[in-house]
C-alpha cells in the first residue's frame, strides 16, 4: 500500500537520524571549535543532491549568527574560488567522498590555506583524507527502493548542518534580537522588531480627556479621533481611566442619561495599560488575555502617549 510504503521511508530515515547520534562526538566538537576560530566566512559546498543540502546550511548559519555562503563546485572551478580566503573554512559535502567537481578542489583550497570540513558518508574516500576535520554522515541504504536516488543521506546531512548551526548559534550567544537583526521583513520581522511605539495612534488619534469632561464631550472627542476609546486623566495628566463603546453600550442598556454626567463616574478605573518600548507582539498578548480591544500607551509617569487598537495590530500583519 502507498501509505505503508511512505511510513517505510519515514522511519528509515528516522532511524539513519537516531544513529547519527551517536557519531556526534570528538570530530563534532574539533568542526565546532575550527568554525569559532576562522576569522573569515563558513563555505558550503557539494554537487547534485547534496549541493541543495549545502545551500540549505549556507542559510541555515548565515541566519543564526555565521556568516556563510554556498559555492557550486562546478563553478568554483571557473573562478568563483576567489571566492574563499585563507580566512574561510570549507565544508565538503559529499557521500561517496568521490564526487570528481569536489574533488578538484580539494589542492586548491589547500594552497589558498582554508581550513576543510569533510561531511562524508565514506571516512576512508578521497576528501575524507584530505580533510582537516570528518563529518561521518554515512547510512546503511538509501530510502530509494532502487538504493540510487539521494533520500535517507541527504535527509542526515541536513540533519548534521542544523547540528552544527544550533551549536555555533549557541557557543556565539547569539539571542533574538541579533536573529530579528537579520530576519526584518515578512511577519517573523514584525514579531520580532514592531514595537508599540512603531504603531500605536498619536495626536488627535489619541483623544485623552480630563476626568471632570462630560460625556457628551468625550464622544465627541473619540468620534473626532476615529477611535474606540478615550483615555482619562487626572489635573496631572495621569491616567486615570478609559472609557470605551462597550462602557457606553453597558450604561445605556442599564437605562438613564449619561450624556451629561462627568466622564469619571462612568469610566473603567485602573485600566490596563502598555508601554511604548514593550513588543507589540507582547501587547496583543495583553489584548487577547484580557479580552479587550483598546489599550492606553503610557509614559513612566503613567500619562498617555498613545493609543493602541486591535485594529493596529491588524494592519501591522501581526494578527
Amino acid at each position: 500500500m502507498t501509505i505503508n510504503k511512505a511510513r517505510e521511508v519515514l522511519r528509515a530515515e528516522a532511524k539513519a537520524i537516531q544513529d547519527l547520534v551517536k557519531r556526534v562526538d570528538h570530530n563534532f566538537e574539533q568542526a565546532i571549535n575550527m568554525l569559532l576560530k576562522i576569522k573569515g566566512r563558513v563555505i558550503v559546498t557539494g554537487m547534485g543532491k547534496p549541493g541543495f543540502i549545502a545551500q540549505k546550511i549556507s542559510a541555515t548559519l548565515s541566519s543564526t549568527g555565521t556568516p556563510s555562503l554556498y559555492l557550486h563546485p562546478a563553478e568554483a572551478l571557473h573562478g568563483d574560488l576567489g571566492r574563499v580566503t585563507k580566512n574561510d573554512c570549507v565544508i565538503a559535502i559529499s557521500n561517496s567522498g568521490e564526487t570528481e567537481e569536489v574533488i578538484r578542489l580539494l589542492p586548491v583550497i589547500k594552497k589558498i590555506g582554508a581550513k576543510l570540513i569533510g561531511m562524508v558518508g565514506n571516512t576512508n574516500s578521497t576528501l575524507a583524507r584530505n580533510s582537516d576535520c570528518i563529518l561521518d554522515v554515512s547510512i546503511k541504504k538509501e530510502a530509494c527502493p532502487l538504493g540510487l536516488a539521494p533520500t535517507t543521506s541527504t535527509t542526515v546531512m541536513l540533519a548534521m548542518g542544523d547540528a552544527l548551526s544550533v551549536e555555533l548559534q549557541d557557543k556565539k550567544g547569539f539571542k533574538i534580537e541579533h536573529f530579528a537583526l537579520f530576519h526584518p521583513g515578512g511577519s517573523l520581522g514584525k514579531r520580532l522588531l514592531l514595537k508599540v511605539g512603531d504603531i500605536m495612534r498619536t495626536g488627535a488619534s489619541n483623544p485623552v480627556v480630563n476626568e471632570n469632561s462630560l460625556v457628551k464631550d468625550v464622544l465627541l472627542e473619540i468620534t473626532r479621533a476615529r477611535a474606540g476609546s478615550a483615555s482619562i486623566v487626572d489635573k496631572k495628566g495621569s491616567l486615570k481611566g478609559i472609557f470605551t463603546d462597550g462602557d457606553l453600550r453597558r450604561h445605556l442598556r442599564a437605562g438613564g442619561e449619561i450624556t451629561g454626567r462627568k466622564i469619571k463616574e462612568v469610566m473603567t478605573k485602573d485600566p490596563v495599560a502598555v508601554r511604548s518600548d514593550m513588543m507589540a507582539v507582547d501587547a496583543l498578548q495583553v489584548l487577547q488575555t484580557k479580552k479587550i480591544d483598546e489599550v492606553p500607551v503610557v509614559d513612566k509617569k503613567k500619562k498617555p502617549v498613545g493609543l493602541l487598537d486591535i485594529q493596529d495590530l491588524l494592519k501591522a500583519g501581526l494578527i
